[in-house]
């Protein structure tokens, strides 16, 4: 299976770097959050908090994920990430919960918060954040890929908190404060739901978001020796590397050559739709698929 080794020691690096800034500025934030009386400012450092987690585990398991397969993993550790997604996604839907129930008697009774406090904390979070961005860049794993785009959601929220700081220095409403709060936990949990949609999918299994099985069927029956094709499964590891298993019918008198030739085109094909690993069952035309013949003998 294809592990990217090229870029691993440059995705591990990132992530470390992504992963050191992330946590300082937690801290900071967690400080300042209590000092300026901001459950804003508090409510987005338990979001810190919990893509700390995540940025954590992702620079562990991404040394963790290029072990090979063994007795116990047969097919190596990738599928560790898909563990600290869950994680991660279960503290950020606590977290979020409740900050929300916090911010709830806020609306009603709005206490007086520390708008400079918070417009020094924006403007940190605005640094801190768009430096980590910057360090981690757009990415060449799926871990990276993913931590990117929470980091780019942090500088959205802190341009947000600014805005919103600016708003409460110079106008004294500071029901903006819970306003916020609520704003960016109902945000995170937006987000968190559409995570744990997509990692429900990798555990069940199911076929990634941006594979199309009538494509991929089409695609293989345009390589000379297929004749049909059945038991087509496509999965995923986590997210990034795909895997596919296919019984594939060759003509009758075919000879172990044409086999291996059809397999090595097939391995070529899809590389190209981002499918890294392929387990293939050849059959020829009349044999009686053992899958089928198991079916059949069921009651």
């Amino acid at each position: 299976m294809n592990h990217h080794h090229g870029s691993d020691q440059s995705d591990h690096s990132k992530l470390g770097w992504a992963f050191i800034l992330n946590l300082i500025f937690t801290i900071i934030e967690i400080i300042g959050g209590l000092y300026t009386n901001s459950l804003a400012i508090i409510s987005d450092a338990i979001h810190d908090l919990g893509d700390s987690m995540s940025i954590g585990l992702a620079w562990y398991l991404e040394k963790v994920s290029r072990k090979p397969g063994d007795l116990r993993f047969t097919y190596g550790y990738r599928r560790f990430s898909v563990l600290g997604a869950i994680i991660t996604s279960i503290i950020l839907v606590i977290g979020s919960v409740v900050i929300i129930q916090s911010a709830i008697p806020r609306l009603v009774s709005s206490d007086p918060v520390n708008s400079s406090g918070i417009l020094i904390l924006a403007a940190l979070g605005i640094v801190f954040n768009g430096w980590a961005y910057y360090k981690l860049g757009h990415g060449h794993s799926h871990n990276q890929e993913t931590i990117s785009l929470h980091l780019l959601e942090d500088l959205l929220g802190w341009v947000a908190l600014l805005v919103g700081g600016a708003v409460i220095h110079f106008t004294g409403w500071y029901i903006i404060d819970p306003i916020l709060s609520v704003g960016i936990a109902l945000f995170i949990l937006f987000n968190v739901v559409k995570s744990i949609r997509k990692t429900i999918t990798i555990v069940l299994q199911g076929t990634p978001d941006k594979i199309d099985m009538d494509h991929i069927h089409s695609k293989l029956l345009t390589i000379p020796g297929i004749e049909e094709i059945h038991d087509l499964h496509i999965w995923t590891m986590d997210g990034q590397d795909n895997i596919l298993t296919a019984h594939l019918v060759i003509p009758a008198k075919s000879d172990m050559a044409l086999a291996n030739e059809i397999k090595a085109r097939v391995h070529i094909l899809m590389a190209e739709e981002n499918i890294t690993h392929c387990t293939l069952e050849i059959e020829r035309q009349g044999e009686i698929c053992q899958l089928q013949r198991h079916d059949q003998l069921t009651p």
